[in-house]
């Protein structure tokens, strides 16, 4: 597995500084859709211009969340320091949007007072967006209302959430109840999930990789399937399970942990496991497209497309 960054040792380092004190300090993103090769562009940018990466990925903090994450693997970050990767307990309390930006903000400190550059590499824009923007909204749990919205089904939920908050509802995940109910609880007392702000914390050069329909279709069936070969897969969610990972709390892990989780109790047969979960990355992919396309400030490139990438982030990094 990657070098990771202890979650607690991370906040405990403080702020840091930027090596160029008076100036906002310089951060990389790079985003974009499931399988578009983001993890190998952030290794290559990181080795050419000196810097460590942050994971923004909402399932690879958890340990043992491996092969269906998609987690980057020792052999693959070639030396490359990579944070917030396996901080949380799969068995544990959540790790939230508010965990993300605390832990991201402590790591990119720590990378900055190496002189190093931060690079924030993942597809959970909602973790990115809470990082850079501070945007999660000061909105308390209500535990009365929580109760009663979890008595629902999450396509009763999700009719809910669309006649508050339309927008937000269209890139939420339609079975993770958890978040619907949250953003129910938000758009309940704000009137709608709060937009981006525009107070930024850092200069941040946005990357983001795309793909054609056709082609991100061919690559998410390919890595599906190789996922799948001699049942790795299934063994590590077998074993997740095995090891204390409710079926439940696998279930709320989405996408390939959902259905796996689904055929292991043999609610669905393997041949109906695999095109439904092959479906659901597809349109997940697209929810991604979605939320980032709210960016207007992305640089969106093909992936292979490194020299153009390179030339970016060396102007961004001497601009004054």
């Amino acid at each position: 597995m990657a070098d990771t960054h202890d979650s607690k040792s991370c906040l405990e380092r403080g702020e840091g500084s930027s090596p160029s004190s008076g100036t906002m300090s310089k951060i990389v993103c790079i985003i974009g859709q499931t399988a578009t090769g983001k993890s190998d562009l952030g290794v290559a940018l990181a080795k050419k211009f000196d810097g460590e990466i942050i994971s923004a990925d909402s399932r690879q903090v958890y340990r043992g969340l491996d092969i269906g994450s998609g987690k980057i693997t020792k052999r693959e970050t070639k030396g490359v320091k990579h944070y917030l990767l396996d901080i949380a307990d799969p068995k544990g309390e959540r790790y939230t949007a508010a965990d993300f930006a605390a832990d991201a903000k402590s790591a990119a400190s720590d990378i900055l007072s190496h002189g190093r550059l931060p690079i924030v590499c993942g597809g959970t824009g909602f973790y990115i967006e809470n990082f850079l923007h501070n945007s999660l909204p000061d909105v308390p749990p209500n535990e009365k209302l929580r109760a009663k919205l979890g008595k629902l089904p999450a396509e009763v939920l999700l009719s809910k959430l669309r006649l508050l908050d339309p927008a937000r509802a269209k890139n939420i995940d339609p079975r993770n109840i958890v978040r619907i109910i949250r953003a129910i609880e938000i758009a309940t007392v704000l009137g709608k999930v709060p937009k981006q702000k525009t107070k930024k914390s850092y200069d941040v050069l946005s990357i983001g990789l795309t793909l054609s329909p056709e082609i991100l279709k061919e690559k998410i069936h390919a890595r599906l399937m190789k996922r799948m070969r001699k049942d790795a897969l299934v063994k590590e969610v077998r074993n997740l399970h095995e090891k204390g990972v409710c079926y439940r709390r696998l279930y709320d892990f989405g996408l390939e942990y959902r259905y796996v989780a689904l055929y292991l109790q043999n609610k669905i047969p393997r041949e109906k496991m695999l095109s439904e979960l092959e479906k659901e990355i597809y349109q997940y992919a697209k929810r991604q497209m979605t939320w980032f396309k709210r960016d207007k400030n992305v640089k969106w490139f093909a992936p292979k497309e490194n020299r153009k990438i390179e030339k970016l982030v060396a102007a961004f990094i001497d601009k004054k």
